[in-house]
């Protein structure tokens, strides 16, 4: 089932989520939701907070970043087979010299900056069956992992921008949570004027 996103300037964005117990109701359900949700939405990652539930859990798929002709054929091919769901994880370890690209959220429709994170992560997590599993990423591939993980720990990606960007994309903002945007998904927005 399609969930409606959660738009910038809902609460639920900002709360710390809570770690997810193995008897966790109807955890299957919450999963194929937000991997429809997300691929209905043309994204490559989702977090539970972005579908209004504040637990610690994502699922990214960043295959489209394979098609970005720069990349050499060993990040294409992980981009490709990196469809995956963390469930309460841990980034362990963040090192490397940060680097730019330009991200954008499906919570913040509409509004692209350059975002500096360190290139290489080292991620600990359960999977569905609450095995816990340890991994290393890079490059594209562990910027949608840290983009997803800051959404569980209430970050967004506009928190890491200049104070001078925050400016320039002030109304922007404001009209994301006020609904006046036109987005191709099912929204929910903080301040939309209920009756309309």
């Amino acid at each position: 089932m399609i969930l409606p996103i959660v738009a910038y300037g809902d609460p639920v964005l900002r709360k710390k989520a809570k770690e997810i117990p193995e008897d966790y109701p109807k955890l299957d359900e919450l999963m194929n939701n937000m991997w429809d949700t997300m691929y209905n939405a043309y994204g490559v990652g989702l977090a539970a907070p972005q579908v209004g539930i504040p637990v610690r859990m994502f699922v990214i798929d960043p295959a489209p970043f394979a098609e970005d002709e720069e990349l050499d054929e060993a990040e294409k091919e992980q981009l490709l087979n990196l469809r995956k769901l963390f469930i309460n994880p841990r980034i362990i370890e963040e090192e490397g010299e940060e680097w730019g690209f330009n991200e954008g959220c499906l919570s913040i429709p509409e509004v692209r900056e350059d975002v500096f994170r360190k290139p290489d992560i080292v991620i600990e997590y359960q999977d569905e069956n609450f095995n816990t599993h340890k991994e290393s990423y890079s490059g594209l591939a562990a910027r949608v992992i840290q983009h997803e993980y800051d959404h569980i720990e209430g970050i967004l990606f506009t928190d890491k921008l200049s104070s001078l960007k925050k400016r320039l994309i002030k109304s922007k903002l404001s009209n994301i949570s006020k609904g006046k945007i036109k987005i191709e998904y099912k929204m929910r927005f903080p301040e939309m004027k209920k009756g309309r």
